[in-house]
């Protein structure tokens, strides 16, 4: 049987695509990475793809704000591309800068035109928060992961906190399910600083779109999906399914069932 073919789009400043290939292999995908320009050049390239993954990092300095300029060329010159990508069943995941990019594209929270809905701005603290998070499943509308689930994943931004451009947009995001995790403590209960590292409205640290196939993230799923990378695995013992692992074995199963 084919195998499902994921592509992990990088361009300047992104620095977790290896580590999401990496994991995409792990999760049974056949994984690819390319350079955003490759795609611009050759826009047929999605067809051949199940999934496409936005990684995290630092695309373009974040010099005007983090995942912007990405954005615009996703939305400016990639927007047909990949709304015959989404028309077509398939999935898109953004981590970390991947969901900056999706949120001010507005691929995220919903396939709009006009005014952006939210946006991913600086943490709190102001500073960098790079620390492990506990985050929970609130949602079923997902593909990736099951409503419920506690997942223990680390962070690693500076302009993470989720803001819905107003009330209405987050009772939308709630009436529609949409709200996927939120950052919670160890025993899944809400709370805040540093349970969440940077005071996302409504602890949100990732949504998904209408159908539940586009995905946007802050935690880093990527960076634990090898038992050895839990902090505290020489104490507790070893995973055997790594909470990171386990989204892209969701998906790269959704896949394989729907699309091949």
């Amino acid at each position: 049987m084919a195998k499902v073919k994921a592509l992990v789009l990088r361009t300047a400043g992104t620095n977790c695509d290896w580590e999401t290939e990496y994991a995409l292999k792990k999760a049974g995908a056949e994984a690819q990475r390319f350079h955003v320009h490759k795609l611009l050049g050759d826009r047929g390239l999605l067809k051949d793809y199940q999934i496409l993954v936005l990684p995290g990092g630092f695309t373009y300095g974040d010099d005007i704000s983090a995942g912007k300029i990405l954005a615009n060329i996703l939305r400016f010159h990639l927007a047909e591309a990949l709304e015959d990508f989404l028309q077509e069943g398939k999935l898109v995941i953004g981590i970390c800068n991947g969901f900056q990019a999706l949120v001010k594209s507005r691929l995220l929270p919903a396939n709009e035109n006009h005014l952006p809905k939210a946006t991913l701005t600086f943490n709190d603290s102001n500073r960098f928060e790079d620390r492990w998070v506990h985050i929970r499943v609130c949602s079923s509308k997902s593909v990736y992961v099951e409503e419920g689930e506690l997942l223990y994943l680390p962070v690693a931004h500076g302009e993470g906190k989720f803001v819905p451009r107003d009330d209405a947009t987050i009772q939308r995001l709630k009436d529609s399910a949409q709200i996927v995790f939120r950052y919670v403590d160890e025993k899944g209960e809400r709370a805040g600083y540093p349970h969440n590292p940077n005071g996302s409205v409504e602890d949100i640290a990732g949504i998904c779109d209408s159908t539940g196939r586009i995905l946007g993230m802050m935690p880093h799923p990527e960076r634990y999906v090898e038992p050895y990378q839990h902090p505290s695995w020489a104490r507790n013992g070893l995973d055997k399914e790594p909470d990171g692992l386990r989204l892209f074995l969701n998906a790269v199963r959704y896949a394989k069932k729907k699309l091949l």
